[in-house]
């Protein structure tokens, strides 16, 4: 009796032992798998190109190619329509590359026949690079029908999406902006120039090149090469898997990446490159596809910062200029 009592006890711990273990195996797992298959924070503003074939020609969807004209007309996606930066921008400074005004956009979209109630669907061939541009532009005036192909025109081609080269026949429209706009996402020079001059914790982040950023190269269209005091450098690229799929890496390596900042998701962080185009497609990344809640993109980025002498800047290295 007492043998088979301490045979049950002992068969009892065994089991017991097992099952703990068992447990705590599948507890050390679970974060790793978790962290490894977690989506992005939002995907309001971003469209697969399978859900894109799903929704094809329907009325109130309007696919925009923002590419160079000249490479729209060769090819681009059946019905689409064609924006490029310059169309989007304000000439009236001494520099290129400044956003346009509402009253430009508004003109501009009702010439190409988009409505109010249209859905954008903005596609490159450059990793969203461009398109993310006018999706910044957007959501500056408020306007949130829009949305970033992913993949842009290389994956919809891997699926076997229509591609022609006819023109697109517009009928004008009536297109406002909403009334009141917030530029929630936009930032100049002189709030830029006083956390420069502070000692707070906001984050510059310079979005270029490291050749760029250490002042090697000088691109068309600046006056100086180098890069404003504080920054750091994440090169906008890092966030697309040009070897494979040209979309968006996903949520744990995009994670990962961006820790270098050391931020948290409530600090201050100020992108910019060139001209705000690099750095539009980061304050994509950063807001929509990892929740970071205080981003601004500084709209006249390195152009017009190098354009003043006044402004305080960092160079290391001997500047090629690059036409």
């Amino acid at each position: 009796m007492i043998c088979r009592s301490n045979l049950s006890i002992i068969l009892g711990l065994l089991f017991f032992s097992c099952t703990q273990t068992k447990e705590k195996n599948k507890e050390d797992i679970t974060p790793i798998i978790a962290s490894e298959t977690k989506t992005y924070f939002s995907t309001k503003h971003l469209l697969d190109v399978d859900e894109l074939h799903s929704l094809f020609e329907k009325e109130r969807i309007k696919i925009v190619d923002f590419r160079k004209p000249e490479v729209y007309e060769k090819s681009h996606i059946q019905g689409a329509i064609n924006i490029w930066r310059s169309d989007i921008e304000d000439i009236s400074y001494p520099y290129k590359g400044m956003m346009a005004t509402k009253e430009h956009i508004e003109a501009l979209f009702s010439s190409l026949g988009i409505k109010n109630e249209d859905t954008l669907v903005l596609y490159d061939d450059q990793g969203a690079c461009d398109a993310a541009r006018l999706w910044w532009v957007l959501k500056n005036y408020d306007f949130e029908s829009v949305k970033l192909l992913n993949g842009g025109l290389e994956a919809w081609k891997k699926i076997g999406g229509p591609i022609n080269d006819e023109p697109v026949v517009l009928t004008p429209s009536e297109f406002t902006l909403p009334a009141n706009s917030s530029f929630k996402l936009w930032i100049g020079k002189e709030e830029i120039l006083e956390i420069v001059s502070s000692e707070g914790k906001e984050i510059i982040l310079d979005t270029r090149n490291m050749d760029e950023f250490s002042g090697k190269r000088q691109k068309n269209g600046a006056q100086k090469a180098g890069r404003i005091p504080k920054s750091i450098l994440i090169d906008w690229a890092e966030a697309i898997d040009y070897q494979g799929t040209q979309k968006f890496k996903p949520f744990h390596q995009l994670e990962t990446i961006y820790s270098r900042m050391n931020a948290s998701k409530h600090d201050l962080v100020i992108t910019y490159c060139h001209s705000g185009v690099r750095s539009a497609h980061t304050t994509f990344v950063l807001t929509e596809l990892l929740g970071y809640k205080n981003v601004k993109n500084y709209d006249g980025s390195w152009v017009e910062w190098s354009y003043f002498d006044d402004l305080p800047f960092k160079q290391d290295s001997i500047t090629i200029i690059k036409k």
